[in-house]
Formats: structure tokens, C-alpha cells, sequence
């Protein structure tokens, strides 16, 4: 991808707060479902860089946008997980991969616009890349893993 024309540019200004379009023209954002401040992730700076390179790597190579959710997805994962997906900006050209540790749960939902290389086997690569460092409590190389691997398995964009 050269410089984004081949998707639709979003406007800034109809982002929610905490959103922004990155300089390779993905939509990252943050949001805070509870109280505590936002410094109080269970996550370190080291972390949270390494997930959005690997997310903004696997959408520059793919022309997919990649989105993680963690949190819980209560007593149906998978309609939660559905739900979450259809709410993202480019929902369509996305896919979505949902975890609650405390449930024990993956989710991964694509896209309907990249259903044609983004698939079940694609999905299952995914949880099974995570699911090995999940159990080891490694939450963020669990992540890692399956979006490197997911987007090794999907199909290049052709220009």
C-alpha cells in the first residue's frame, strides 16, 4: 500500500474520543470502560508498542484493518464478539479478535468485504498461534501471534 487510495480516507472529525487515523491510515483508538485512569492498563509501553506495530504491519501487508478486544464477552462470546465487529469503523473490511481472559474465550470475526481470503481456517490459525502463549499467561505474544499469523495466511494485496 503506497499511500491509501485504494480505501475510503475517514474524517477525523467524525472519530469518538480517543481515535485517531494513523499516518498509514488506519483507525486507532482507546477507550476507557471503567473508572480507573487509563495508566492503570495491565499492560507496560513496551506492550502496547509492540501490539499496534504488529497491527499496523498486518494492515499495511493485508489492507485489512486488525482490531483487539480485551474484556469480557459475557454468556454468548460469539453474538458479543459479532456485535463488537459490526460497531468498528470499516467494519466490512476488518476483522476483530476478541478475548476475555477471564472467561477463557477467543472470538475472531472478519469482515464481510474480506471474506473471500479471510476465512474459518485463517480464524482457527489464529486462535491456535494464541493459544499456546495464553496459557502460559502471555497475553500480549498470544495477540502477537495471532494477527502475524492470521495475516500471513491471508492473501496479499494485489496492486
Amino acid at each position: 500500500m503506497a499511500s491509501g487510495e485504494n480505501f475510503p480516507a475517514v474524517d477525523p472529525s467524525t472519530l469518538p474520543v480517543g481515535y485517531a487515523v494513523t499516518s498509514s491510515g488506519r483507525v486507532s483508538g482507546v477507550r476507557a470502560g471503567y473508572s480507573e485512569p487509563v495508566d492503570m492498563t495491565p499492560f507496560d509501553d513496551v506492550e502496547r508498542v509492540r501490539m499496534d506495530r504488529t497491527l499496523t504491519e498486518a494492515t499495511r501487508r493485508t489492507d485489512i484493518l486488525w482490531t483487539v478486544y480485551i474484556g469480557e464477552l459475557g454468556a454468548d462470546p460469539a453474538a458479543r464478539a459479532r456485535e463488537l465487529q459490526a460497531a468498528l469503523p470499516q467494519s466490512a473490511r476488518g476483522v476483530l479478535v476478541a478475548v476475555s481472559p477471564n472467561e477463557k474465550v477467543i472470538e475472531i470475526i472478519g469482515g464481510d468485504a474480506v471474506a473471500d481470503r479471510f476465512d474459518d481456517r485463517v480464524a482457527q490459525l489464529g486462535v491456535s498461534a494464541a493459544l499456546a502463549s495464553f496459557k502460559l499467561g502471555d497475553l500480549i505474544d498470544g495477540l502477537v501471534s495471532a494477527v502475524r499469523v492470521m495475516a500471513a495466511a491471508v492473501s496479499p494485496v494485489t496492486v
